[in-house]
């Protein structure tokens, strides 16, 4: 086989190891440390250091400021995290990212096949979900090195290339050039530290006099300033079709990489010489891979300790370029929390679920609410459009609710704990559309009545209207109690369940005896006893609801969190 094809298809085949090895262990990671994640994004508030603090240790624990830096637009684009905040949580992010460079620096090729069978062996052999998780993890841990050092293998016989030798002098005098190089990569690769991992084995083999680098370090920075600006595609991607203020938060990702880039690239000889003080001694192939990730740790670190006090400068850049507020708002029955591009990063999906069914049971509440107009007989055509328009929303919305929890459950993502807790979330929502199916049924029995022009009593109105009432309590209290976790809370409702059950009974009596009284049509009572049923039947729904506060919800601890995070009232 042709020498240069080898080298083709060993840089592909161990990218792709790479690859599949960094994506792997970053799911691996998020099943194992999603709690602790969640507890990692507890530190934002609105001071800008702690925002960034978040963003990377984040990072770090996830192994992608990708999935970060979606997380961010994500939040953003639900109203959840202020533009300021957002900010600051990519730049940390950027710091974040530079623990995948300073691992690779480590030189563990006698230990990569170990690593790989330890690895193996506890997600073979392990009993819980946990064990195979963290085996999972060393596994890919071990085929990222594996793909590193067939990269590196392969790349040998280029230093003795004249072209590839002439092509690194080119870009070693032309620092424009490495920067064009490294951008181009990391779009193409869409993985600044897969590209920053080639540069790293690319700059350690050894040129003619097999002591120094092939391309040395001021070579290699430009290339590497060239992936930091690349990187900033996934956030571009991202924003597509979102929120202005998420367009703003991935246009300032890209203008805190170029910005530091275009003042590194005047500086270079000095910046190399500062990285080389703080690295290791030595021949220069044999630390030139820390230096990069010392170097990509070291302008990271700068420009997000230069731009953290100008954050409010930068959000006034961002503005002027992305001018205007959003107009188009969604549509009542579109989601405004789910956000597709976080379905692989569960803690933060479940959580804008949670605010989604919040949003859910307020509409249901405010349809029931549509339902007391709707039997008064000073009803208006306004009041009933206003009812069906309610009810059709509730509806298509808990449709949509239903359907992005189902993707959620089907993606793989999930812990087992996280599967269970995102099956009682679909379970609220499931029992919130057995209401709008009741709420529907009570509407055919409105139509019913109104045909035969036809209304009921006053006193039978005022006895549903209170079911109604003590329905809307009920509803708000049993999700209220999911959300706490209040065992008190769900006793009371328990009670007041029985009250509604008691209250159907009672209301069937007192109409009886009214149609014998001459009170009451005998033509309405079936019309008045399914109401009351369908009402009853709500009231068994919210107990179902409440019944998951007994059951460790999900919920509870999502809303706590939230709190902690600042994005709803309380904290």
């Amino acid at each position: 086989m042709n020498e240069t094809v080898k080298i083709c298809f060993g840089l592909i085949g161990g990218l792709a190891l790479f690859l599949y090895g960094m994506n792997t262990m970053s799911d691996a990671l998020q099943k194992t440390a999603g709690e602790r994640m969640k507890k990692i994004l507890s530190f934002l508030t609105k001071n800008p250091i702690m925002g960034a603090l978040a963003g990377a240790l984040v990072t770090a624990v996830l192994q992608s400021s990708s999935a970060t830096t979606v997380m961010a637009i994500g939040f953003v684009s639900a109203g959840l995290m202020t533009l300021p905040q957002a900010i600051s949580v990519i730049f940390g992010a950027n710091i974040g990212t530079t623990m995948t460079a300073q691992l690779l620096a480590f030189k563990l090729s006698d230990y990569i096949y170990p690593i790989i069978f330890i690895g193996f062996m506890l997600q073979f052999v392990g009993k819980t979900e946990k064990l195979k998780n963290i085996g999972m993890v060393i596994f890919s841990f071990g085929l990222l090195f594996e793909g590193i050092e067939i990269m590196g293998h392969v790349m040998k016989p280029l230093a003795g290339s004249s072209v590839f030798v002439d092509l690194m002098a080119e870009v070693s005098s032309t620092p424009v050039l490495g920067v064009l190089l490294g951008g181009v990569m990391t779009l193409v690769v869409q993985s600044s530290s897969a590209t920053i991992a080639v540069l790293q084995n690319f700059a350690a083999q050894p040129a003619a006099d097999g002591v120094s680098s092939v391309i040395g370090l001021t070579g290699a920075i430009p290339i590497l300033l060239g992936d930091n600006i690349g990187t900033t595609i996934t956030a571009i991607l991202a924003s597509i079709g979102q929120t202005k203020n998420a367009q703003r938060t991935a246009i300032a990702h890209s203008i805190f990489n170029i910005s530091g880039s275009l003042v590194c690239l005047c500086i270079i000889p000095l910046f190399a010489q500062f990285v080389q003080y703080i690295s290791p001694s030595g021949r220069e192939i044999d630390v030139i891979s820390r230096q990069i990730a010392n170097a990509h740790t070291t302008f990271n670190v700068v420009c997000t300790l230069a731009w953290l006090p100008f954050i409010p400068v930068m959000v006034k850049i961002v503005k002027a370029i992305i001018r205007g507020e959003d107009k188009n708002l969604k549509a009542a029955y579109e989601p405004q929390y789910l956000d597709n591009n976080l379905l692989d990063k569960p803690a933060a999906a479940m959580y804008l679920v949670s605010l989604e069914l919040e949003r859910l049971v307020g509409l249901a509440d405010r349809t029931l609410n549509q339902l007391k107009l709707v039997l008064d007989s000073q009803r208006t055509a306004k009041d009933y459009e206003a009812f069906q328009e309610d009810l059709m929303i509730l509806e298509q919305l808990q449709g949509r609710v239903t359907e992005y929890i189902t993707k959620l459950l089907s993606g793989g993502y999930l812990t087992e704990q996280q599967s269970e807790e995102t099956a009682r979330l679909l379970f609220v929502t499931n029992n919130i559309q057995r209401m709008g199916e009741r709420c529907r049924d009570m509407d055919e029995i409105c139509r019913q009545v109104v045909a035969q022009n036809r209304v009921f009593s006053s006193v039978a109105n005022e006895e549903i209207v209170k079911c109604i009432t003590l329905a809307q309590s009920l509803l708000s209290r049993s999700v209220e109690a999911v959300k706490t976790g209040s065992k008190e809370m769900v006793n009371d409702i328990f009670r007041d369940t029985d009250q509604m059950r008691r209250s159907e009974r009672r209301c069937n009596k007192a109409h009886l005896k009214r149609v014998k009284a001459g009170e009451c049509h005998a033509h309405m009572t079936p019309y008045f006893s399914d109401l009351l049923y369908n009402l009853s039947r709500i009231a068994d729904n919210c107990v179902s609801i409440a019944e998951e506060a007994d059951t460790g919800a999900g919920f509870a601890e999502l809303h706590k969190n939230a709190k902690k995070m600042g994005f709803v009232e309380g904290s």
